[in-house]
């Protein structure tokens, strides 16, 4: 049985233990890593920070740690969200810390607060995308953009575990907006340019990706970037249907929290989850917000 100052504690223990929600973001090179690569850091960034994470009991206990919504490989994320069990009472922020340090470069613990109301899973309900694609010129991205959102569906195909799959795009996408300008000169060109889109995805079965969303624009405006566009998850959260906006699905946590020694008061965790400086990550290729 693992010491319990190595961050564990006996799969015996059957204690419910508090329940933390982590926001985090991969950046950088880190986006390449896969599920299972980002699970493996965060199980032995908590080993090294002492953070006594519960198990789950049976003959092969495993750490109390669930992950929802990641965003695929090789894409970057603002806002990752995964929740686990701690067999003693922390200080949210206190956890949060600890973590973020012990963390590879380009994996940074944004924030964490104490589960107050179930279902973060379900309060998921959608994403805000930003693909930054160099080289193609914004009034073409727009002009693909408004044909894309003019029609009631996109069919696209893609490969999945299950084999080859096809899915109508058109449904989960709420709105794109179209941005971009000129990056410099390049050797041999008058100018780089670029466009970039930010659209708000519906989470939906199967899911729609950003890139399912630039196949179809491909398939039905020719919109083909020359090089691999740089994607980013801006944010994922409830929907407003009305307005179209993202909310911080911490917000249900934050409400009545209380004040007691264990987990410290709403106020000073706000107030520092407001003032705290990031913690420096690699650069990264596209914009951020």
């Amino acid at each position: 049985m693992p010491p319990v100052n190595e961050g564990t504690t006996s799969p015996s223990n059957t204690k419910p233990g508090q329940r933390l929600r982590v926001r985090y973001a991969k950046r950088g090179r880190m986006r390449f890593a896969s599920h299972r690569d980002i699970a493996r850091a965060l199980e032995r960034a908590l080993r090294r920070a002492s953070v006594p994470v519960a198990f789950s009991a049976g003959f092969s206990p495993h750490p109390k740690i669930s992950y929802t919504g990641a965003a695929p490989t090789g894409v970057a994320s603002e806002a990752e969200y995964l929740e686990l069990t701690l067999a003693e009472d922390r200080r949210p922020e206190q956890v949060r810390d600890a973590i973020d340090a012990a963390m590879p470069e380009g994996i940074d613990v944004v924030e964490v607060v104490e589960a107050r109301i179930p279902g973060l899973a379900d309060r998921l309900q959608a994403s805000l995308w930003q693909v930054r694609m160099d080289g193609v010129d914004p009034d073409e991205a727009t002009r693909a953009v408004d044909a894309y959102l003019a029609t009631d569906s996109v069919e696209v195909e893609r490969v999945t575990k299950k084999g080859r799959r096809r899915f109508d795009t058109r449904p989960a996408v709420l709105d794109i907006d179209v941005s971009g300008g000129t990056s410099g000169r390049v050797p041999g060109e008058r100018h780089a340019t670029y466009a970039i889109l930010r659209m708000v995805v519906r989470h939906t079965t199967p899911a729609v990706r950003p890139d399912d969303v630039l196949t179809g624009l491909r398939r039905l405006a020719d919109l083909a970037p020359p090089s691999s566009p740089m994607m980013t998850r801006l944010a994922q959260g409830p929907l407003d249907e009305v307005t179209g906006a993202i909310a911080d699905p911490f917000d249900a946590d934050r409400t009545e929290a209380p004040t007691n020694e264990s987990t410290g008061s709403a106020n000073d965790e706000t107030n520092d989850r407001r003032t705290r400086a990031p913690r420096p990550s690699p650069p990264m290729t596209g914009p951020r917000r």
